[in-house]
């Protein structure tokens, strides 16, 4: 089957140079209140900011292929003072002058937005009270954010992950929010469960983080888990409340899949052969990303000869909203990012995380039963059956499902333990799983993302917090205690080995027997961190020290 890429959702059908602001045009979706309780605060829907590449673009080329900046996410994070067309203009015009310095010119006219760094603590602080002492750190408020900002403005405080990454992201903040739960903090937690709502509200879906340069796509969809877990902790009508949102979001993943014929794709959604409805990820723009433009310039340029550059930009934003950026699982080649095909392949996590997001509306349905008129049940249904037959390796293991080949792929990667996660798994898959896990992905800090050493951060020796938490979280459920306890523990005494060599936690971790810092992509690792917070303390109360 060969995906018809070009059949674009309704934001592919703008001009490239104006799909970004396409992309950001609000959805307004009204919510109910809870009941006996004050609706959430909400900002009025207004347009999304214009990306920095449309406000100045001269200027932004410069910037960006002059590489001013060693992280290229560095500009478009600044803001433009004054109009951003004057700016442009004044640059136009002054450009060719002897003696004109850009990064002066810059500094004259843009204010910076620097990373967050984390303050010394108390050295004398165990782990568990230096994760309590950083959620203070690293909450942000964007009720309010400059005219012609990249930033995306939000009703509720929040916590972000640290370091370069000072704005929200998606899937980051679902594993944040548990550790905030953890810790008492549930009020917090519901404010940024309140603050996704609104983003859905505004923008129709989520987008990879609260930059109007991440619009053109989202991240893996935990809204659902995030609404699921709210359930549990308050007891109230939270899933009928989260209604719209709910809907709004699958919307968005399945937009294109009515009518769409078998062997077909379009946009996040593709048909199989037999008639299977899954998904895969997509970004609605096929330029390179801006946060890392030369990287993907430079990236499409070795290929120019076999493949369109839009091609490849559209891969490597597909591997953004994956939250894989960057890994041997997306590639023909395991060596060579060049070979990423990302949009060919169908993901078994997003496909879990998409039975989950089923699941949740018909619970969410089973509440307010006039407000639906979709059996997301059924639909549940046919997609655990899908993802059974389709993206089930013979070999024993959930795999990711290739559009060319119409097979498994054969990569073993901790994506594979995501149906134990969402609980579509059936118990012997989950069994065999376990066993390849335990047997390929298990190392001395915890689960290895994959086997292989690419060069890329997710993949050997890396290890990543919202991966363990998967595993363990999907191996109980499956009553695969003594593995998951192995991850968890190993996992825990390797945050811990940092933590009292350097008194912070970090991004990612090498994993693996050298135990070295964690590295590889296009940044150095970050310190905060959201996610590896949230997970830690999940973790030390499953597994207290012995």
């Amino acid at each position: 089957m060969k995906p018809q890429a070009l059949r674009a959702p309704l934001y592919g059908l703008c001009a490239s140079l104006l799909l970004a602001a396409c992309a950001g045009a609000p959805r307004a979706v009204p919510r109910p209140a809870p009941a006996g309780s004050p609706p959430a605060p909400r900002l009025a829907a207004t347009p999304a900011p214009v990306t920095p590449d449309l406000l100045y673009p001269a200027l932004f080329r410069a910037v960006q292929e002059g590489e001013v900046f060693s992280d290229q996410k560095h500009f478009v994070d600044m803001t433009v003072r004054g109009e951003p067309a004057q700016v442009e203009a004044r640059y136009l015009a002054e450009r060719g002058r002897p003696g004109f310095d850009l990064k002066a010119f810059l500094a004259q006219h843009f204010d910076e937005d620097p990373p967050l760094q984390v303050p010394v603590l108390r050295q004398d602080t165990g782990l568990r009270a230096h994760i309590d002492a950083l959620w203070p750190v690293l909450t942000r408020s964007f009720k309010t954010v400059p005219p012609h900002s990249s930033a995306l403005a939000l009703p509720q405080p929040t916590v972000v992950p640290g370091g370069r990454f000072r704005e929200v992201y998606y899937w980051d903040s679902y594993f944040t929010m548990l550790g905030l739960a953890e810790s008492g903090r549930g009020a917090l937690a519901r404010q940024m469960l309140d603050n996704f709502a609104y983003q859905i509200d505004t923008y129709g879906h989520v987008p990879n983080g609260t930059r109007s340069y991440y619009l053109s796509r989202s991240q893996p969809p935990f809204f659902a888990f995030m609404v699921s877990d709210a359930a549990t902790r308050e007891g109230k009508d939270v899933h009928g409340r989260y209604l719209p949102q709910l809907q709004a979001e699958y919307a968005y993943w399945m937009r294109g899949s009515e009518g769409l014929a078998p062997g077909s794709a379009s946009a996040r959604v593709v048909r199989l052969a037999d008639g299977s409805v899954l998904n895969r990820y997509w970004d609605d723009r096929d330029t390179p990303r801006q946060e890392a433009w030369v990287h993907d310039i430079r990236t499409a340029a070795e290929v120019r000869q076999t493949r369109p550059a839009g091609e490849v930009y559209r891969d490597l934003r597909a591997a953004a909203e994956s939250g894989w950026d960057f890994s041997s699982r997306w590639f023909d080649d395991p060596q060579r990012l060049s070979s990423i095909h990302t949009t060919q392949i169908v993901p078994v996590d997003l496909n879990s995380l998409m039975y989950h997001l089923e699941r949740t509306l018909a619970a969410a349905c089973a509440e307010q039963p006039k407000a639906c008129t979709t059996d997301y049940a059924a639909r549940a249904r046919q997609r655990q059956a899908a993802i059974e037959r389709h993206l089930w390796n013979p070999k024993g293991y959930y795999a990711d499902y290739d559009l060319r080949t119409q097979a498994p792929r054969e990569q073993v990667t901790a994506a594979m333990l995501f149906p134990l996660f969402a609980g579509l798994a059936s118990p012997a898959h989950a069994q065999a799983t376990a066993q390849v896990a335990q047997a390929q992905l298990l190392a001395q800090g915890g689960l290895v993302t994959t086997p292989v050493r690419s060069g890329q951060q997710w993949d050997a020796p890396n290890g990543w917090a919202p991966l363990q938490w998967v595993a363990v979280d999907g191996l109980r459920r499956y009553q695969q205690h003594a593995l998951a306890e192995k991850i968890g523990r190993r996992f825990l005494t390797r945050v811990q080995g940092v933590f009292d060599a350097e008194h912070k936690l970090t991004e990612k971790y090498d994993v693996l027997a050298t135990g070295q810092g964690a590295g590889g992509g296009e940044y150095p690792n970050q310190d905060g961190f959201g996610w590896t917070n949230g997970v830690t303390l999940r973790l030390l109360d499953l597994y207290p020290p012995r």
